[in-house]
């Protein structure tokens, strides 16, 4: 077995700006949760409304550019998917796609999330040791 040089593997200076970019957006969330009395669910919708908005109008793209996943993987990244992909459905096929686009951009992300769910179900055993399975 060869040995992997983790060095040439990786392009550091990306890492870095995807963590301290991403971390700064979990800092922001923390802080909001700690000094205000705003409750989770609340500034779930500030973060997928700020992204939506900031994707809507052409600025989170630039952040995305800069630090990728650190910028895509937080909820500010899913409302900028949302966005992105209604703008590009109304270019597509008119006014219309502004009500489907953002659905088939986040189609891959609900479906993840839709499939852990199923399987977190599935893992629930009754007193007969048999796995309950919920569909919606």
């Amino acid at each position: 077995m060869s040995e992997i040089d983790w060095g040439t593997v990786f392009e550091w200076s990306s890492l870095l700006k995807c963590f301290i970019v991403g971390g700064l957006i979990c800092v922001i969330g923390q802080i909001l949760i700690d000094k205000t009395k705003l409750t989770p669910a609340r500034i779930l919708v500030i973060f997928v409304t700020l992204g939506a908005i900031l994707g809507g109008l052409g600025i989170y793209q630039y952040l995305v550019d800069f630090a990728g996943a650190g910028a895509t993987v937080p909820l500010t990244g899913f409302g900028y998917n949302l966005a992105k992909g209604a703008i590009e459905e109304v270019k597509n096929i008119g006014f219309i796609g502004a009500f489907t686009g953002g659905v088939k951009a986040a189609a891959g992300r609900n479906c993840c999330c839709h499939f852990l769910w199923l399987f977190s179900c599935s893992n629930f055993k009754t007193k007969n040791e048999k796995a309950i399975i919920i569909f919606i």
